[in-house]
């Protein structure tokens, strides 16, 4: 599938992409699913009290909707340190701090902690709103996002009105809707009035304060069709590409970078073969990117177990399809396409998960979108072992359709189509930046989560060499961070 193919059956409105983003951010921090629309609600009624412009309103709708999307960009490093990386955000959010304070001391204590997560987490956040087109005051604001009114924040430490107001803001409705949610409305506003003039500034604060209880019966009133009417911007109303929704999903572990990407050209390779219908190709190709999206909400350290997974773990795992389906709910191509990849993990048989559908149960398309993912996947490596060949996979694939989990219909236009045709790596187009070969090289084994001592073993570089074209590869970029530029290199078709 030519790029042109791919851009003209993946474009979607900024609004639709942006509510997914907010979808797996909020499935990252152990939140409801409808957390970063509700914050973006109170935002943009606290931007309005606090009497900010029209302009100043978006920039803190959109914020407070893409506040959480660098969440799966540095998972792992919360992970390393925390264990639960999911658990422990939904600690932070909720001033949990006995089941986080311990770990990050022992590590070395805020500042060596979450200086670097917070950098990582900003300047993926603020790309996101960059390649999304958003104004440059949302990406400001989202680099900034973690920052506070006393200079207590990360990574910056910026002060008083150095700070975004969009990001005093969306700190204050995001402490208003999660506080409320879990304590009830009078200790939220208490905890708020604690935190006046160290979080935000303390006239901020009194503003809440004084519509907090009209504003949450009016929020819990509303529909998710009002909301979505009141939350879409007018920059939002424009068109987007919906790969970087998956590139954002796969940056959560980087031995999934691509993979979503490679899985949406599998199966509408595959399903083209099968049927002319144009709009099944875009609704699969769709599928393809958006069906890990339930993804976000299992932690790290299951996902990069090494030994069999215990039952407790499968139940998680059985749920990312759940997940995904619960964006099925919205309107449009990408709530369709959210239908269609939850059933990504259903098998012929019976055996798949999670709703256990079977034979006529699954449409071509379900099951073209299963044989696509089990493909992609076994010719990837994985924690637990080494990417297969070519001649295993296909044994392997043609098995499960003996054993009746897969379509043997669907198996063999996958593999006709172009045997792992999906699985290599695209001709890198002209993407400004001029990267050297080398430096392509280099970029795509970080992207991979090789440190530089290992990318130095696998091109036959010295560390040092490694480490000097990273350095240039984050100067031509324009980033600092591993996940930002991985983010960047996906968008400019060099992984």
């Amino acid at each position: 599938m030519t790029d042109q193919t791919a851009s003209s059956r993946s474009q979607l409105r900024v609004f639709d992409v942006v509510k997914a983003l907010a979808f797996v951010g909020d499935l990252s921090m152990g939140q409801p699913t409808n957390y970063s629309l509700r914050t973006a609600w109170l935002a943009t009624r606290l931007a309005q009290a606090a009497q900010l412009d029209a302009a100043a309103c978006h920039t803190a709708c959109e914020t407070a909707l893409l506040r959480w999307a660098g969440c799966t960009a540095n998972a792992g490093g919360f992970a390393e340190v925390f264990g639960d990386d999911i658990a422990t955000r939904a600690a932070m959010l909720d001033g949990r701090t006995i089941d986080w304070l311990k770990p990050m001391e022992q590590a070395g204590g805020a500042g060596v902690v979450l200086q670097p997560l917070a950098q990582i987490h900003c300047e993926v956040s603020a790309e996101v709103g960059r390649m999304l087109g958003l104004a440059p005051a949302t990406e400001t604001a989202l680099r900034h996002i973690f920052e506070a009114w006393d200079g207590s924040g990360q990574p910056a430490h910026l002060q008083g009105d150095a700070v975004p107001m969009a990001v005093c803001v969306v700190s204050l409705a995001g402490d208003l809707e999660v506080l409320s949610r879990t304590h009830g409305t009078e200790l939220a506003l208490a905890l708020i009035g604690r935190y006046a003039g160290h979080r935000y500034p303390a006239w901020l604060a009194s503003v809440a304060t004084t519509h907090a209880a009209e504003w949450l019966a009016e929020l819990e009133a509303s529909s998710p069709a009002t909301l979505d009417t009141a939350l879409a911007t007018p920059p939002m109303q424009r068109t987007t590409s919906a790969e970087l929704i998956a590139d954002v999903i796969d940056l959560k572990l980087p031995w999934m970078m691509g993979f979503s990407r490679a899985v949406a050209a599998t199966a509408a390779g595959a399903l083209a073969r099968l049927t002319s219908d144009k709009s099944a190709h875009a609704r699969i190709y769709r599928a393809g990117l958006i069906h890990g999206l339930g993804r976000a909400a299992v932690p790290n350290q299951i996902w990069n177990m090494t030994t069999p997974l215990p039952e407790s773990a499968w139940e998680r795992l059985r749920l990312v399809p759940y997940w995904t389906a619960r964006a099925a709910q919205w309107q449009g191509p990408l709530g369709e396409a959210a239908e269609l990849a939850s059933f990504a993990y259903e098998r012929v048989d019976g055996s798949g998960y999670f709703r256990g559908a079977r034979d006529q149960a699954l449409s071509v398309e379900a099951r073209v979108l299963a044989a696509a993912v089990a493909w992609v996947a076994m010719r990837a490596r994985r924690p637990w072992r080494a990417a297969l060949s070519e001649d295993t996979a296909i044994k392997a694939i043609r098995d499960e359709v003996a054993a009746g989990r897969l379509c043997g219909e669907a198996v063999e236009a996958l593999l006709s189509d172009g045997i792992g045709g999906a699985q290599r790596l695209p001709q890198t187009r002209d993407h400004g930046a001029r990267l050297s070969p080398r430096e392509v090289d280099v970029l795509r084994a970080v992207s991979r989560g090789a440190t530089n001592k290992e990318t130095a073993r696998e091109l036959e570089l010295s560390p040092s060499t490694v480490a000097t074209h990273l350095e240039s590869v984050f100067r031509k970029l324009g980033c600092t961070t591993r996940a930002a530029a991985t983010l960047k290199a996906s968008a400019l078709g060099l992984l």
